[in-house]
């Protein structure tokens, strides 16, 4: 019992020594601290120490979360010398769109250069009756699944909370999802009625659970009834298994979870995901069982990524409803979304619903996703090329 706490300790620190050595920047290019990201009583506590008092941080925090103003002269309510002192002392900069592309399915994903000249890639996926927006955690990735583009990119860095926040910002200044002057927040609509953005995803480059900190920091801004007014119904976190952050994460935060499987056994996700050689899947889905929430209404989702000749036979699919039993999930399969030099090819359309029907004969609940963004590398396991090739250009 001492010995299991110690390693439970021991990996809990090598998490927080990870965020720790791969920190974000504390301040910009031009040495200002970014006001995005900071919560209310930080950006209260940063303010007061040039002896402002506490309801200018409130009028400030209103500008930037529910008007989504990027510069400090645009908050018409503040003193002439205090949006001078903001301006040189602080930033609510968005990230530089370095490119934009647009599938032929209406999908959007952007490359943002951040203040250090780093990059990382956003998706916005439009449907008939919500927008998901895919958010990244990371500068590449310190994980190092096979059949994932990003993996193959070493990680450079973690994202601050505020480069976090910045992406869903971006977002919603192209989709004009910001209120117009003498508008309330709840007020701003789309052509249909409705916002565009409804859903996010902690699903972009990199792995949340290894960035907890901003993570959650972010995810907790975007919540807020007077910050971004995010439901948490309407977000969700992906992890590949990081064990000892996901009950702290259910805990604090109470997002929806998906959990990357990809594999019915330990033998299997080893090879193609290194990560369960750390937490293999015993301690994997005992955290899922006892994940805060979690219950018939309010699933945990199973991602698995559909590999031909890898993870796809019907034994496969047997033994994955045998794993899962007692769980309440559902279980998404994904055909595998090709980049070169994977080495993986897609399973196909038959055998995917042949393993789909097993699962649903199970008593699962297991949709194909439909592949949304291929056209521009904005699909599941996609995002790294892009970026690459464009640092690349620029050097």
């Amino acid at each position: 019992m001492i010995g299991r706490h110690f390693n439970e300790v021991s990996r809990i620190m090598s998490v927080a020594s990870h965020a720790s050595k791969f920190s974000a920047p504390p301040v910009n290019a031009a040495g200002q601290i970014p006001l995005i990201g900071l919560n209310l009583a930080e950006m209260q506590a940063a303010l007061a120490a040039h002896g402002l008092p506490g309801f200018r941080s409130k009028q400030v925090w209103h500008w930037i979360y529910q008007r989504g103003v990027r510069d400090f002269d645009s908050m018409a309510n503040l003193p002439k010398d205090m949006r001078a002192l903001l301006t040189e002392k602080y930033s609510i900069e968005r990230p530089v769109v370095a490119n934009e592309q647009r599938s032929e399915d209406g999908t959007i994903k952007w490359l943002l250069k951040l203040s250090d000249g780093q990059m990382v890639e956003t998706v916005f996926i439009p449907e008939k009756a919500r927008g998901t927006l895919c958010v990244s955690s990371q500068v590449g990735c310190t994980l190092t699944c096979k059949f994932c583009h990003t993996g193959t990119q070493p990680l450079v860095r973690n994202l601050g909370s505020h480069e976090i926040l910045q992406q869903i910002m971006h977002a919603r200044d192209v989709l004009e999802e910001w209120p117009k002057s003498g508008e309330k927040q709840t007020t701003f609509i789309n052509q249909d009625g409705g916002r565009d953005l409804t859903n996010i995803v902690m699903m972009g480059m990199g792995e949340p659970l290894y960035n907890y900190d901003n993570v959650a920091k972010a995810l907790k801004i975007c919540m807020d009834a007077d910050g971004l007014n995010i439901s948490k119904r309407r977000i969700t976190l992906s992890t590949s298994g990081v064990v000892p952050q996901i009950k702290q994460c259910g805990e604090e935060l109470n997002v929806n979870l998906a959990i990357s499987l990809h594999a019915s056994n330990d033998e299997l996700r080893s090879q193609i995901m290194p990560i369960n050689n750390k937490y293999p899947l015993a301690e994997l889905l005992d955290a899922c069982r006892n994940y805060p929430g979690v219950n018939d209404i309010r699933r945990i989702t199973f991602e698995y990524v559909m590999l031909k000749d890898v993870n796809d036979s019907d034994a496969q699919a047997n033994e994955l409803a045998d794993l899962l039993y007692g769980i309440p999930c559902k279980i998404n399969l994904i055909p595998f979304n090709p980049w070169d030099g994977s080495g993986y090819e897609t399973s196909t359309e038959s055998r995917v619903g042949t393993f789909a029907r097993i699962l649903e004969n199970a008593g699962y609940d297991a949709p194909v996703r439909r592949p949304r963004g291929r056209d521009i590398l904005a699909a599941c396991g996609q995002l790294k090329s892009a970026s690459l090739r464009a640092r690349k250009t620029e050097s």
